[in-house]
């Protein structure tokens, strides 16, 4: 039986270099280390391009080069003989190498040299055992089809959104061992994604936003590509990244009100996986740990596959026709609101809402809260749905992928974890009730 691409791609990680062998037109032979060649699909690799070298003025000159691979975990050698077709120099494949080359560099201290100019996209022609070990593909790999099956299932099952996302979360820790997670949903119109769900932190970080393209999530947003790197990864570091990027675009900038990030301080290993349907990005999910080499290509396939059901079932939560609502509470929920009443600022240039001086929200989830509270106040309402909101142009929601579900999970988490006294509860599919148990006195600034 023939070797596959497919059955070593173990030895593609970059975690021992590989070697590369071209020739010059007269036949003179060339060998040097190589710092990545990246798995594309089962007939074709990328090399990094990283220097104008002999190895570069060879391929240009003569497409054909032999690459040697090692398995790290049996030290077993592949041959693979290559022909080369093109250079990418941006794109996702470019970002995906790009970002774990910066994983590679960290790694064997060379951040400063390593730079990734292009990926020589190759044909992969014939591979061959050479002496060494075993074959990768004879070793036991543990199947991810069981897991995904188990979380598939629950997430078919699941009704509204806050409970897909626990779910979601849920089996990742319990099927998958990942114990640090969170999903970050997409607001298009302000090149923003914000989380929505976290897994494993000390504080949960609801409503944390990170700009489009900043770090290894907002890159994976960006080219609507996973990217996994296996080390520590400076640039790509979460907090890092969000900080460098915000005063690049916002020089004043408020961090008086951005909720910090809950990932950790130091992950060794990241993967961030795009939601995609339709060819739009509806978030990220992201997983993290603080060992290195932590997720494999078969970890990458699975979350993949589970973003695709998360995206799936996303759509079709938003699209589920509205329900009568549950008979609610014979008088509003906190009737007896006496006591000093408490000052709830709305600032609409960005839509911030603080209650006292404590931050809440902002954005469109913060536009949302606001009429609900105007509502409440001016009409005494407490029933909504989903679909009234849709409607109110003085909350601005986009006319597509609006994500109303996901700011309504969003307002309802920073409420939960913030406030005592103000609830949004759910009575039914599509509607919700707004519960108020104090006093309070709106007032509108600039």
């Amino acid at each position: 039986m023939s070797l596959t691409l497919d059955a070593i791609r173990g030895c593609l990680e970059g975690v021992i270099p590989a070697v590369i062998a071209t020739s010059a037109p007269g036949g003179e032979p060339n060998v040097a280390y190589l710092s990545q060649v990246h798995y594309v699909d089962g007939g074709h690799v990328a090399l990094s391009f990283q220097f104008f070298s002999k190895t570069r003025e060879n391929i240009l000159a003569n497409p054909r080069a032999v690459v040697q691979v090692v398995d790290p975990d049996t030290a077993a050698h592949y041959r693979l003989t290559l022909h080369y077709l093109r250079t990418e120099t941006a794109g996702p494949l470019f970002e995906h190498m790009k970002a774990k080359l910066a994983g590679i560099a960290s790694h064997t201290g060379m951040g400063k040299v390593f730079r990734l100019l292009g990926a020589d996209i190759y044909r992969v022609e014939s591979i061959e055992a050479v002496g060494g070990g075993q074959p990768s593909c004879a070793q036991p790999v543990r199947s991810r089809l069981p897991s995904l099956r188990t979380c598939s299932r629950e997430l078919a099952a699941c009704t509204d959104l806050d409970g897909l996302l626990e779910a979601l979360l849920a089996g990742l820790e319990r099927e998958f061992e990942i114990r640090h997670a969170m999903v970050l949903m997409a607001d298009p119109v302000r090149g923003r994604l914000y989380t929505v769900a976290s897994r494993g932190y000390p504080a949960s970080g609801i409503g944390s936003e990170i700009p489009l393209g900043a770090g290894i999530i907002g890159v994976a947003a960006r080219e609507r590509t996973p990217i996994r790197i296996m080390y520590p990864a400076g640039p790509y570091t979460y907090s890092r990244a969000l900080r460098e990027t915000l005063l690049q675009q916002e020089p004043e900038a408020d961090f008086e009100t951005e909720i910090p990030f809950p990932g950790l301080p130091a992950p060794q290993s990241q993967l961030a996986v795009p939601i995609l349907l339709g060819g739009a990005v509806l978030g990220v999910l992201y997983v993290e740990s603080g060992r290195e080499r932590r997720f494999s290509y078969e970890d990458e396939d699975a979350l993949a596959t589970l973003a695709d059901h998360l995206a799936l079932a996303l759509r079709l939560l938003q699209e589920t026709t509205e329900e009568p609502a549950a008979p609610g509470p014979a008088a509003p929920a906190g009737a007896d609101r006496r006591g000093q009443a408490v000052v709830i600022r709305h600032y609409p240039a960005n839509h911030s809402v603080f209650i006292d001086a404590d931050y809440l929200i902002k954005g469109v989830a913060g536009a949302i809260f606001w009429r609900l509270l105007t509502h409440f106040t001016g009409e005494h309402r407490t029933e909504f749905s989903n679909r009234e909101l849709r409607l109110d142009p003085a909350i601005g929601l986009p006319d597509i992928s609006d994500n109303l579900e996901a700011r309504l999970v969003l307002l309802q988490k920073r409420l939960r974890e913030h406030c005592d006294f103000l609830r949004i509860e759910k009575t039914g599919r599509g509607r919700f009730r707004l519960r108020v148990d104090r006093p309070i006195r709106l007032e509108e600034s600039g």
